[in-house]
């Protein structure tokens, strides 16, 4: 690894660690309330990345889903709704540290519905299970490993939300990524070694998004952070 590319990982993974520390902020101040709107909470999760680091730009729209909402996938835009006594909330946001991106998700369950727990708690095992899957497999390509992450989904008794699984981070902007542009995600169809450069000749670096359903009941949850680096 040469000198600018150590830099690069460097700076992605302070990136993350920032969101990281954030997130785990949103915990400590028990921001995620019941009788709280989706769009309150998420202008409440800006205010607070203002304060904490002086965040001012996103590379990509802040998102706070509860309920049914959690259902849908990044591309929707559900109306807002009143979080419930007793429901899941999911929170993914894109900060920009300077020109740094960082896409981090996470979910939180209020009350004791145990399927919802247990829900929460599979999104980091998929999350990890899928990482194992990548880091055994040096030519992996997106469809090979978006295909695993569904068999573990389905493995764990759930499905998955979302017709990707993760897609390239870097730089703001990164190279931009259309819906028809297969290779800068992790999908079916996504055919070339994950493991290449980029169109300057600069390693790609993923994030990996565990998108997890259960239609029947009518929830879902989301897990989020870097796939290749940490």
């Amino acid at each position: 690894m040469d000198d600018n590319e150590a830099r690069r990982v460097a700076l992605l993974l302070h990136a993350q660690a920032t969101a990281e520390e954030l997130f785990e902020e949103i915990g400590r101040r028990r921001l995620v309330a019941a009788g709280k709107g989706e769009r309150e909470l998420s202008d409440e999760i800006r205010d607070l990345a203002r304060e904490m680091f002086g965040i001012e730009n996103y590379w990509h729209k802040r998102i706070v889903r509860s309920g049914p909402n959690t259902l849908h996938p990044y591309r929707a835009n559900p109306p807002d709704r009143l979080i419930a006594e007793d429901d899941i909330v999911f929170c993914d946001f894109g900060p920009l540290l300077e020109q740094w991106e960082a896409d981090f998700g996470r979910t939180y369950v209020l009350g004791d519905d145990p399927v919802k727990h247990r829900l929460r708690d599979d999104l980091a095992v998929v999350f990890e299970a899928g990482r194992r899957y990548f880091r055994a497999r040096p030519d992996v390509t997106g469809a090979e490993l978006f295909g695993e992450i569904r068999r573990l989904a389905a493995e764990a008794g759930w499905e998955v939300g979302a017709t990707h699984a993760g897609h390239l981070v870097g730089e703001f902007p990164h190279e931009r990524i259309n819906g028809d542009e297969l290779e800068y995600y992790i999908t079916t169809g996504s055919d070339e070694p994950m493991r290449r450069p980029d169109r300057v000749g600069r390693l790609c670096h993923w994030i990996l998004e565990i998108h997890l359903v259960d239609r029947s009941r009518g929830f879902g949850g989301f897990h989020e952070q870097l796939l290749d680096l940490g």
